[in-house]
């Protein structure tokens, strides 16, 4: 329940700006690099490359770790689907961790339904709404805005499906090894005390790409993800 008037206006008005902003798209190919952190020490760099043209898109993302953490190898994830007029809309997610361990969930909009593989057992399940995976999920945005101040999204990642809503909190300057930034911050709503909390900035002038993903467990352990550079 919202009961301050200030922080209701302000809240309408990012979800002004954002749409606003948010008509173009982002460039067809974009690179985003970032320090994955623990508690203030990097662990390691995380590559994420975004390619479109308009009707379908490819996410990857590679995370290398640093020092011992280098010896697991690359994590890599990838996202792929179409693009529509309510934003991205994936086909396929596979989330690899070494060179044989795969987790994938496929998407069937016709029958509304997921698959997802892992272990070598697959399991479908019923969706509706909004069904997002990992990687859509955040860059979604960048194609198109939400249209109230709290919007509901189901994520599927091969694992399970999880049920999320967020709250677009409002603008902010961010302070990042890019460069400061002027964002619009959003962040999920904790189901209660013991669920942890998740934040997620969007660079306004940057097509609304994601910069910064800060999520903090109960124990105040602290995973941030930060954008070190955004190029070709």
């Amino acid at each position: 329940m919202i009961s301050n008037p200030i922080s209701l206006r302000s809240g309408f008005a990012a979800i002004a700006l954002w749409a606003a902003a948010a008509q173009a798209a982002p460039p067809e190919r974009v690179t985003l690099s970032y320090e994955m952190r623990r508690n203030g020490s990097v662990l390691g760099d995380v590559v994420e490359t975004l390619v479109h043209d308009g009707y379908t898109y490819t996410i990857t993302s590679e995370l290398k770790g640093r020092g011992i953490l280098a010896l697991f190898g690359t994590l890599k994830r990838t996202s792929r689907g179409r693009v529509t007029a309510e934003g991205l809309r994936p086909d396929e997610f596979r989330d690899q961790r070494g060179s044989s361990w795969v987790v994938s969930a496929k998407f069937d909009w016709i029958a509304l339904s997921v698959t997802q593989e892992r272990k070598g057992k697959s399991e479908t399940l019923k969706v509706q709404g909004a069904v997002q995976d990992p990687l859509s999920l955040v860059y979604s945005f960048a194609f198109a805005p939400p249209k109230a101040k709290e919007y509901d999204v189901t994520r599927a990642d091969g694992r399970g499906l999880s049920q999320f809503r967020f709250t677009v909190v409002g603008n902010e300057k961010l302070a990042t090894p890019a460069g400061e930034m002027q964002t619009l911050r959003v962040a999920k709503v904790r189901d209660g005390p013991e669920d942890k909390s998740t934040d997620i900035w969007f660079a306004a002038e940057r097509d609304f790409l994601p910069v910064r993903a800060l999520i903090v467990d109960n124990d105040g352990t602290r995973a941030d993800q930060i954008v070190t550079r955004i190029g070709k």
